[in-house]
């Protein structure tokens, strides 16, 4: 299969959410481990920033949506660890004059823990991008020559939504960056990296949120 089976979540403190198998790493006595991510803007609709870079606002014609849900509402289960857990579709317009790549963070502010939990990180899309497909492949490069980051749980690619049962209601952002410049940043990076590169050449940005709760 694709998609590997959901582990369940033996140690939901260290990580903000939990979902394949080959996502999520364990030490010698069984724990769950993740990388830890730099610190971000905890509020929902401001532009993340990290290392001292700035909020930077967009010009109002980018936009990101989605065909699976609309923007606030629940994340389908296909998009979680109850479900197949792969990347939602994402369709794009608005890109401002100048841009020369596309980038996408996804996160999520509600982890436990200081710091969101990154759940997707690519880069450097075609400007022309109109859609995202779903369920984009765990490899380094995809879609024509973007990129893929390292997610929380110590893999590239999309991570899916699973808080831990009991901890209430996530939500998750999804934040589309026009850059000026192909980022010179390696695949797999981590967010930190992919930032720093953001915080220099961001153009405009857009962003949309769903939310995602597993009952006890």
């Amino acid at each position: 299969m694709h998609r590997r089976d959901v582990l369940a979540l033996s140690s939901a403190s260290l990580v903000g959410c939990v979902g394949r198998e080959s996502d999520v790493t364990t030490d010698e006595t069984g724990e769950l481990t993740a990388g830890a991510e730099p610190t971000t803007d905890g509020e929902a609709n401001r532009t993340l920033a990290t290392d001292g870079g700035t909020d930077t606002p967009g010009d109002g014609s980018l936009t990101l949506s989605s065909s699976a849900f609309e923007d606030g509402e629940t994340l389908p289960a296909r998009f979680t660890c109850e479900g197949k857990g792969v990347s939602p579709p994402l369709s794009i317009a608005g890109v401002p004059d100048g841009t020369e790549s596309l980038a996408l963070v996804v996160d999520d502010p509600d982890a436990p823990g200081s710091d969101p939990f990154v759940h997707w990180l690519l880069w450097n899309l075609a400007p022309e991008t109109a859609t995202v497909p779903e369920d984009v492949p765990d490899k380094t490069t995809v879609l024509d020559g973007a990129r893929q980051g390292t997610n929380g749980g110590g893999n590239v690619g999309y991570f899916p939504a699973c808080p831990p049962k009991g901890h209430g209601t996530h939500t998750y952002r999804f934040t589309l960056y026009a850059v000026d410049q192909m980022l010179d940043v390696k695949a797999a990076a981590e967010r930190s990296q992919l930032q720093r590169a953001l915080d220099e050449s961001n153009l405009a940005q857009a962003r949309i949120t769903a939310t995602f709760e597993r009952p006890e």
